[in-house]
């Protein structure tokens, strides 16, 4: 019995290395270092909602509908698409976005306010047009907020269904308080402040929004074509191809990027395949 303890112990450490190395680099534990223990004041205290929801492994789901939620704005998707390097560099694309949360939610201020400037500065070179004609900048406010409040709504929602500690009604609008802190660093000047505000503002968003061949594209290959380690094409195909993340899409999402609806699995199958997978995840992370 002690042999397979200690078989499954190196097991669960040799996949939380693996998945830690995927999401935030080969330096990973160093970064986690300087990260949660350089000294100094935080944007967020301990108390803040905001390390409840990023510290959970539900964030992983809440990542992946983000990025299918943000691929329906033409203009934020052309922009994706001709200068995010998602098909050939994906996992260099997850490493900076995780760099960018981890530090600005755990980090001392003053790191959080280099990251900052560090990816408006990013922002600033990316300008373009998209394929019906208009023109497009990274640095635009209201581009901003729409990635903004989709991610938002994303990792809230997300958290709610499959964290280990859903927040309550004070917390989920103290979250999203937290998040506008960050998206008026980025060039957001007036971000939700609270679930209504948040709610409101995707609602004035869905006009604009449509499922254009890019987005399409991006969500094929996010589902399906997703550069993967063998040992974690398993736990993928049951958050993207089991829908998971697909289940937490609002209706009115799934159609423009071809995207199925089953409301009675959805309320069943796949909501305990996502306890399931994401109970696995919190245990191998518990390994670090």
């Amino acid at each position: 019995m002690q042999v397979v303890d200690r078989e499954l112990t190196r097991f669960r450490q040799w996949l939380a290395g693996e998945l830690s190395g995927k999401v935030a680099g080969p330096n990973a534990a160093e970064v986690r270092q300087r990260v949660m223990e350089t000294p100094g004041p935080r944007w967020f205290g301990e108390d803040r909602p905001i390390r409840r929801v990023h510290g959970d492994a539900a964030i992983f789901i809440g990542g992946l509908r983000a990025l299918l939620l943000q691929s329906l704005h033409p203009l934020a998707m052309a922009a994706v698409a001709a200068h995010s390097g998602y098909r050939g560099d994906p996992w260099g694309r997850l490493q900076r976005t995780s760099a960018f949360l981890a530090t600005t939610t755990y980090g001392t201020a003053e790191d959080a306010e280099r990251i900052v400037a560090v990816v408006r500065a990013v922002h600033e070179r990316v300008q373009g047009t998209a394929s019906d004609g208009r023109p497009y900048a990274a640095s635009d406010p209201h581009l901003l907020e729409w990635v903004h409040v989709a991610e938002v709504d994303s990792f809230l929602r997300c958290h709610q269904r499959y964290g280990a500690e859903p927040l309550d009604d004070a917390g989920a609008d103290g979250y999203v308080t937290d998040m506008a802190r960050i998206a008026i660093e980025l060039g957001v000047p007036d971000p939700p402040r609270t679930r209504a505000e948040l709610a409101e503002r995707l609602r004035a968003f869905r006009p604009e929004l449509a499922g254009t061949p890019e987005a399409r594209a991006a969500a094929r290959f996010l589902l399906l074509n997703a550069p993967l380690p063998l040992p974690a094409r398993p736990p993928y195909a049951v958050l993207a191809a089991a829908s998971v993340a697909i289940a937490l899409l609002p209706s009115w999402a799934r159609w423009p990027l071809r995207l199925p609806y089953l409301p009675l699995t959805e309320a069943t199958a796949i909501r305990a395949a996502g306890h399931t997978l994401v109970g696995g995840l919190r245990w191998v992370l518990g390994a670090r």
